[in-house]
């Protein structure tokens, strides 16, 4: 009698951990397939970016501001975007792309996102800064990183700044 308790309990745990491991393969989010390119390949995309920098001026630490950016594919192959983040919880970043918008992405907040730019289309980037999340006040200045599979510009970085008061 005891024995069987015990086989019981043993498969009992089994079941549970194989339950477990299932579901949390499920929930957690696939890594992106990166297509990768040589410098020195003509074939390959390009990200063009006219400007990184913006200047929100004057924002009240109870409100909100926001500044676009746009990413352009001048290359002959698909331009990846992937890996979105920012550099602090109080900055928000969106990709909106042939009218459709990606999820909000923050500080934290990196997924399976992965949006394709097809050669000479371009993207545009939506950054919202809310310094309410964080109170600071006077100059601020905050990043958006984005990855991409341009081995000229893998990483691409846009600031915004603004005063807070």
């Amino acid at each position: 009698m005891f024995m069987k308790l015990i086989i019981l309990i043993s498969i009992g745990i089994f079941v549970v951990l194989g339950v477990s491991y299932g579901l949390l393969q499920k929930t957690a989010p696939a890594a992106p397939i990166v297509k990768s390119y040589e410098k020195n390949t003509q074939d390959r995309p390009k990200a063009f970016i006219e400007k990184k920098t913006a200047d929100m001026g004057t924002v009240k630490v109870s409100g909100e501001a926001r500044a676009d950016f746009v990413i352009k594919n001048t290359g002959k192959k698909p331009l990846q975007l992937f890996d979105i983040s920012t550099s602090c919880g109080c900055t928000l970043a969106q990709v909106i792309y042939q009218d459709k918008k990606s999820p909000l992405f923050g500080m934290h907040t990196k997924g399976d996102f992965d949006k394709e730019i097809t050669p000479g289309t371009e993207a545009q980037i939506k950054v919202i800064y809310q310094p309410y999340v964080m109170p600071v006040y006077g100059k601020v200045e905050r990043e958006v990183y984005i990855s991409t599979n341009d081995p000229e510009n893998s990483k691409l970085v846009f600031q915004v700044t603004a005063f807070v008061k």
